[in-house]
């Protein structure tokens, strides 16, 4: 179930509820919205999944995917390194999971550029509550929503997106793909970072976090991330890295350069922070 931990946006996400063993999501898929359940069997190796909603059978029959069925790792070579060797041994298992929805991916990356995932998170959870849906069947009894569709957050107007702690400029990078949203579902993985960095407001990085949750690509790397460079070279070096001595260090593993990162982070974990975080704004409006 590790491969659902990306698509959670913070601890109070309105769309992503852990309830005992079992994970519960509310998605807006092609046929409507749905609730989705999921729940381990590590003793049977199996996954038990439960859905409510029109969308219920779409979410099913994409569950595998959702779980990494269909990330191979096939070519990839730990052995290149041995930090990235002995994060492998100990976890050999890593897959990306694939959403297949590509807008459900969108606006948590828009939401999340240059600001504190507090920040962020906080504006998430604003525009869910404020213009998406409850879920559907026992979902709606847990309290999970459902994002807003594309059509609605094209008609969002520009003093709510301020209300919601959403500045003007992700606010215009949102809109304008809502008004192109359909053509964006259909994009393949093969074709989705140069068709997203088109958009007005969509750079690398966004396009790489969109790829990594949409389609489960395990070569996007977030370059530009606050982070991710400095945590990787940490690791590796004890010494941060920029972006491009990220890229350096990575290249030998491409098309897997993400699942290095990964395997990095989950094995040794971030750099010591010892510098005081970085305040949210203030000066926008309190909702």
């Amino acid at each position: 179930m590790g491969a659902l931990a990306g698509l959670r946006r913070g601890p109070g996400d309105p769309t992503f509820r852990v309830v005992g063993d079992h994970v519960w999501r509310g998605i807006r898929t092609p046929t409507g919205p749905a609730t989705l359940r999921l729940g381990a069997r590590p003793r049977d190796a199996e996954v038990e999944a439960d859905a409510w909603g029109p969308g219920a059978a779409w979410a099913l029959d994409h569950v595998p995917a959702l779980l990494g069925a269909d990330d191979d790792p096939a070519g990839f070579r730990a052995d290149l390194h041995p930090l990235v060797a002995e994060a492998h041994r100990r976890c050999p298992h890593v897959r990306f999971g694939a959403t297949h929805r590509l807008w459900e991916a969108l606006v948590p990356a828009v939401i999340e550029q240059k600001v504190t995932g507090q920040e962020a998170f906080a504006g998430f959870r604003r525009l869910i509550r404020r213009y998406g849906e409850r879920a559907p069947g026992s979902g709606h009894d847990l309290g999970l929503w459902v994002q807003p569709a594309a059509e609605t957050v094209r008609r969002v107007p520009s003093w709510e997106w301020l209300r919601l702690h959403i500045d003007p400029c992700r606010s215009r990078t949102l809109v304008r793909a809502a008004a192109v949203a359909d053509a964006l579902e259909r994009l393949t993985a093969t074709d989705a970072e140069v068709r997203l960095r088109t958009l007005p407001g969509v750079g690398e990085w966004t396009a790489a976090e969109i790829r990594s949750r949409a389609f489960g690509d395990p070569d996007a790397v977030s370059f530009g991330d606050y982070h991710v460079a400095k945590d990787v070279g940490w690791a590796v070096t004890g010494t941060p890295y920029d972006d491009e001595g990220l890229r350096s260090f990575l290249e030998p593993w491409r098309p897997h350069r993400n699942r290095v990162v990964v395997l990095l982070h989950g094995f040794a974990g971030g750099r010591p922070r010892r510098g005081p975080r970085m305040p949210p704004r203030t000066h926008l409006p309190v909702s």
